[in-house]
């Protein structure tokens, strides 16, 4: 069996990788998702149309876009390395993003459907103080969009450098660069219903690749899941590590709880999925779009497990972890390994759609906070002509693209998966809280959520900025500077407990309480879809 894999790895190594032919298929898709965008975005004339694509989107087709929102390139580049690398550990991400999804749907997918306009902060503020609230969801929401952004950049920095051969730190800074440039015109002529339906092409695409490479992975071990994992066994230097737990989490088990309870959490505090469930007309169609997405995304994280220990046995941690992009690139070089160049062209392409489409989608939600929450409804306090909240939304994706470029280039290198946990994180302390209380606890009051919303806020960006993250190790921000002062990698453990207690405490000190006619008509709302067509009609 050593003697096979031995032979894959020589294979490996002569594959030539084609940067033309790459860049062709590249450029090919960008042109093909560059028209479905600008055709898509023809009647974009009102904020409905801008932010919820005029609510046009029947459920399997916004269940096919939730799915490509929400497969971003940390569930395909990163679990896929981590699984290449550290096996059983790398597969926990994907158990926790698909748990974290379930436990979305059942507590607040359809309840904010049905409550809700446009962003998180129509539900918070529907009957809490408009000005404080409304306020403290921007920043929370604009916050866990930029370092979900990071991720996207470091992945796409890795992917589109590994296509053209480039090694150095300025070329894959340029990279970066450029696909920020891209995703900011894709969303100032798209709006939500280009965002959309480059989402539904690109998760079509996404598991249609990812199923052929996990058939063909199975067809080279046979059919044998013990075959392919005698492979990763064989290929790794961790020997029979990599199939159980603790090659990465073992030293530090706290990092892992820390980890868990941030994915299975974050997912329902991620404003840009939330966002997903106003791009359908009825309480009825955004339940179909969620089974629809239930059955693709639950497909999808199974398949990481055979394509990351397909890496892993056919690829080898070892020329994964020296690859440009580094533990990024495994499915990339899975793909050159089982069908040349082409194959590489046509996942790198889909990798990249998948970047581009959840960077849009980010991008826009994170406008779309900030010119209907801050400018419309706190500065402007609602007098705000027809078309001036989306002037100001487009100017926010410039401003916002501009900073996604540059956090993307300060965080090269880092596995995407343990990124986007950290903005898990931020999301489960700072929004979850809030969400939470204001839909099934009536004596929530403002001074509630905002000490939640902003204490949850503040607790995981310390955190994150005095861990591991950022200082002291080889794969910190800063390398081997410095002594990082919080041991844990993620957050979690400590800011989402404290986001809650400050909820709850805000709540029972506060000396006036809400109108309870307000919490009434959201908990009918909430629960019935009462009242929620008309409300989406302004």
């Amino acid at each position: 069996m050593n003697d096979v894999f031995g032979a894959i790895h020589a294979a490996v190594q002569t594959v030539e990788n084609n940067p033309i032919l790459n860049i062709s298929i590249f450029a090919a898709f960008v042109a093909v998702t560059l028209f479905i965008v600008i055709r898509a975005s023809r009647n974009n004339k009102t904020a409905a149309d801008y932010y919820a694509a005029g609510r046009s989107f029947t459920g399997p087709q916004n269940g096919f876009a939730i799915a490509g929102d929400y497969l971003s390139a940390a569930s395909f580049l990163g679990i896929c390395g981590a699984i290449a690398i550290n096996g059983y550990d790398g597969f926990l991400y994907s158990i926790g993003f698909l748990v974290a999804w379930l436990v979305a749907l059942l507590l607040v997918a359809e309840l904010m459907r049905n409550t809700g306009r446009f962003t998180m902060a129509d539900v918070l503020s529907f009957r809490l103080k408009q000005a404080p609230v409304r306020m403290a969801a921007a920043i929370t929401t604009l916050a866990v969009c930029f370092f979900y952004l990071l991720a996207q950049m470091a992945g796409a920095g890795g992917l589109v450098s590994l296509l053209l051969g480039i090694g150095d730190q300025i070329g894959q800074s340029i990279v970066v660069a450029v696909v920020g440039v891209l995703m900011i015109v894709y969303v100032l002529i798209g709006g939500m219903k280009g965002t959309t339906w480059v989402q539904i092409v690109k998760a079509g695409l996404l598991i249609a690749g990812a199923i052929v490479m996990t058939i063909w992975v199975l067809v080279i071990n046979g059919f044998s899941l013990n075959t392919l994992l005698e492979g990763a066994v064989a290929a790794s230097p961790q020997g029979d590590k990599v199939l159980g737990p603790g090659l990465q989490y073992g030293k530090n088990p706290w990092d892992f709880i820390s980890l868990a309870i941030a994915l299975v959490l974050g997912t329902a505090g991620l404003p840009h999925v939330l966002m997903r469930f106003y791009t359908v007309p009825t309480a009825k169609e955004a339940r179909r779009s969620v089974v629809w997405a239930i059955w693709l995304i639950g497909l999808f994280y199974l398949l990481t497990l055979v394509l990351g220990y397909g890496a892993g046995a056919l690829v080898g941690p070892e020329t994964i972890a020296a690859a440009p992009g580094g533990v990024n690139s495994a499915a990339p070089l899975l793909a050159l390994t089982l069908g040349g160049p082409i194959l590489l062209g046509f996942i790198s392409a889909v990798a990249f759609a998948t970047i581009l489409a959840v960077v849009a989608g980010l991008t826009i939600t994170a406008a779309a906070s900030f010119a209907h929450d801050i400018y419309a409804n706190v500065v402007k306090k609602g007098q705000v002509p027809p078309d001036g909240e989306v002037k100001v939304a487009r100017r926010t994706v410039v401003v916002i693209g501009i900073l996604a470029i540059i956090g993307g280039i300060g965080v090269q290198g880092q596995n995407v998966a343990f990124l986007v946990a950290l903005a898990f994180a931020v999301a489960a302390s700072a929004n979850l809280p809030t969400i939470l209380y204001s839909l099934f606890w009536r004596g929530f009051t403002t001074r509630g959520a905002v000490w939640s919303m902003y204490g949850g806020l503040a607790a995981a960006v310390i955190l994150i900025v005095l861990s591991p993250v950022f200082w002291g190790t080889e794969t910190s921000v800063f390398k081997n500077t410095g002594v990082a002062i919080w041991p844990l990698n993620n957050p979690g453990i400590v800011s989402i407990p404290l986001g809650f207690l400050l909820g709850w405490l805000g709540s029972i000190t506060s000396r006036t309480q809400e109108d309870p006619r307000k919490a009434a008509e959201m908990e009918v709302r909430s629960l019935t879809g009462f009242g929620a067509e008309k409300a989406t009609e302004h």
